[in-house]
């Protein structure tokens, strides 16, 4: 059983791939549920009907560090959507310099919005950060982050990042980056990081994995992710698939265990 703790799957239905057919093959893969990460407020919408019929899917809300000329909600607008059924977490948010040029003091007060959402909603933060690892650890801090918990996603930073991020609380997830021949120093993270703050992801339509690399990702293949952490710390793929799955319903606590790939053996 598999849990990708990160996946956009309203980009995949852009990309002429049916949402029931990549449940479909997600199952098929062993992987029980599914988190669909929200990127924008104008999407938001869209996002939870698509998902609607599928219960084995949670969802986030919140607005992606890159989006400009996007509807910029307010700690109460996010709070409030933050109520609705199957939404576990606030984000994705935080901080991305890598492709904003310029001033950056929006992206910063954008964070510190949904840090507080989070904080004020009592449910984790689903946290980008590129290229920015003092800015995001100092805004976690500053505004408190730890009471609310979440995880750096997609993780491509070093271990002192991870060490600083976990002290605050927060989870680390590793997608199919991990997996790439020249993410040196990216596996050696993995091999140190303790099990019980581990998480995997896909952040489909993005970043296949190895063997599937150039292709649009799909849920389906975290189970590369998966098997690839467990060959990095010399553990088994059912050993991996279970501590990140359980951590997975640790940290967002309100998702609904998935029920259609539970009994899909390994």
């Amino acid at each position: 059983m598999l849990v990708d703790s990160h996946c956009h799957l309203d980009l995949l239905e852009r990309e002429q791939m049916p949402i029931d057919e990549v449940v479909e093959e997600a199952s098929a893969a062993g992987v029980d549920h599914m988190l669909c990460v929200s990127v924008s407020i104008e999407r938001f919408g869209p996002m939870m009907r698509l998902i609607e019929p599928h219960a084995q899917i949670s969802a986030s809300v919140g607005v992606h560090p890159d989006g400009t000329d996007v509807h910029e909600p307010n700690e109460d607008e996010l709070v409030a959507l933050a109520g609705m059924d199957r939404v576990v977490a606030i984000g994705e948010t935080g901080l991305d310099y890598y492709r904003v040029e310029g001033d950056t003091g929006w992206q910063r007060e954008r964070f510190r919005r949904h840090i507080r959402a989070a904080r004020a909603c009592g449910k984790p933060l689903i946290v980008h950060t590129r290229q920015a690892k003092a800015d995001t650890l100092r805004l976690l801090r500053e505004e408190g982050a730890a009471e609310a918990g979440g995880v750096l996603h997609c993780f491509t930073e070093d271990w002192d990042m991870a060490r600083q991020a976990m002290d605050l609380g927060f989870y680390i997830s590793f997608s199919g980056i991990v997996t790439f021949r020249n993410a040196t120093d990216l596996k050696d993270v993995a091999r140190r990081m303790p099990a019980d703050r581990l998480l995997v992801e896909t952040d489909s339509p993005y970043l296949a994995p190895v063997p599937r690399r150039g292709k649009i990702n799909r849920p389906a293949w975290v189970r590369h992710v998966a098997g690839h952490l467990a060959e990095l710390r010399g553990e088994s793929l059912e050993s991996v698939a279970a501590v990140t799955t359980e951590n997975f319903y640790t940290l967002f606590s309100c998702a609904r265990r998935g029920r259609s790939a539970a009994t899909t053996p390994m």
